[in-house]
């Protein structure tokens, strides 16, 4: 989960710090020292600060990670098919059955939908599956002190994090999470749990590693704090006109009245009809899917602002209240494959006697994606190493 908001005591005077100017790999030694005086500064203990810091390593694999993001390098089916499977609608439904009433409390504490809430934790987690296996003060360190994207964003994330850590927020020996530095069941970066992570069990502590209502009240507050709007649909999916010429701008909201009389409809052709405003939402062009989204879309959309991600979280929301999946096809002749079908891939691969480099888990790293290649190069299909509905019939029928 990225975010762009910082605590306020973080946020002035660090641009100028130890590692604002991007130093080389081989001053990082000196950039994590510098970091570990400035959190002293700002109030860390030097024994934390110095325990923290002491065994960092430089880890180039996150630099990697930063410029490999799937919500903007996978095509949008891809993205959303692994996404928004009927394995994670399952597993959701449980997991609201099982938490429900802090569910409950949480949305009646901040009016935010808990088939929201419930599908960013089961894209950011998988329902407290998996965390991310990356120390968090590793990832932002190595952010923060190399030629990054944006070095001064993670030199405060790692500020904020080890403020966590002076508060016992988190053992730093097991404060693991993405490539980024998020962390725990539904992913906050360490600046936005200090600003908006809460108590919601009532125990005196903000956890949202172990504890799954903290969780799940921090989630539900910051969508509240993003603007969100009780009752208010994140939109729907909508019918275009034949010839329709207009293009995808979900930012500019208009009345409902606005689009009919441009003449759309719901997916099923009924007339739209009520109040409120929606922008016009095109994920894959006028010939795919078409939506009209809320303002409730873009407080989605702020929790990791990407278009794919925001449309995955609003679409997994709708299949764990009961509704079905959406009805226009994505413009492909290639679909893509639920997590169910990316496992069969990988064993299928095993099976010819590759080298996925690790568990059959669904996840496509590398050497499964230098697999699949090397296996369409064989099988004389464009080899991009994609994992897509003809591949796994390739797959299949060797």
């Amino acid at each position: 989960m990225m975010r762009f908001s910082f605590v306020a005591a973080l946020a002035a005077g660090f641009l100028g710090g130890a590692c604002a100017a991007a130093p080389a790999y081989a001053d990082f030694r000196a950039c994590v020292e510098g970091l570990a005086a400035e959190a002293q500064a700002h109030g860390v203990s030097a024994q934390v600060a110095q325990a923290a810091t002491r065994n960092l390593t430089f880890n180039p694999d996150v630099l990697e990670a930063e410029r490999s993001q799937p919500e903007f390098t996978t095509p949008i089916w891809d993205y959303i098919a692994a996404l928004v499977d009927d394995e994670r609608v399952a597993d959701g439904r449980a997991a609201m059955a099982k938490w429900q009433r802090w569910f409950d409390v949480a949305e009646r504490r901040f009016g935010v939908s808990p088939y929201v809430i419930a599908a960013i934790w089961g894209v950011e987690s998988n329902f407290g599956q998996n965390f991310g296996n990356k120390p968090v003060l590793q990832s932002l360190a190595s952010l923060a002190c190399s030629n990054s994207m944006r070095p001064s964003y993670y030199h405060r994330e790692f500020l904020a994090a080890m403020e966590i850590v002076n508060e016992g927020g988190a053992d730093p020996t097991h404060f693991n999470g993405s490539w980024a530095g998020a962390f725990g069941n539904t992913q906050f970066m360490p600046s936005v749990f200090l600003r908006l992570a809460v108590d919601l069990d009532g125990d005196g502590r903000r956890d949202i590693i172990n504890s799954v209502p903290d969780a799940l009240g921090s989630t539900a507050n910051y969508l509240h704090r993003s603007g969100w709007v009780p009752g208010l649909p994140w939109g729907f999916e909508v019918k275009l006109p034949p010839g329709f010429a207009g293009r995808s701008n979900w930012r500019a909201k208009q009345p409902l009245a606005a689009w009919a009389g441009r003449g759309i409809v719901h997916i099923d052709g009924t007339p739209l009809s009520g109040g409120g405003a929606y922008g016009l939402f095109l994920p894959a062009g006028p010939r795919g899917p078409a939506f009209l989204v809320s303002r409730n879309f873009n407080a989605i959309y702020s929790y990791n602002a990407a278009d794919s991600y925001a449309l995955a979280i609003a679409l997994l929301s709708d299949r764990l209240r009961g509704h079905g999946p959406i009805v226009t096809p994505w413009p492909t002749n290639d679909p893509g494959l639920s997590r169910a079908g990316r496992r069969e891939v990988q064993r299928l691969l095993i099976q010819h006697g590759y080298d996925i480099g690790g568990k059959i888990d669904g996840v496509l790293g590398h050497k499964t994606q230098d697999a699949i290649a090397d296996f369409q190069r064989r099988s004389g299909m464009k080899p991009n190493g994609r994992a897509s509905q003809s591949l796994l019939a390739a797959l299949r029928s060797r």
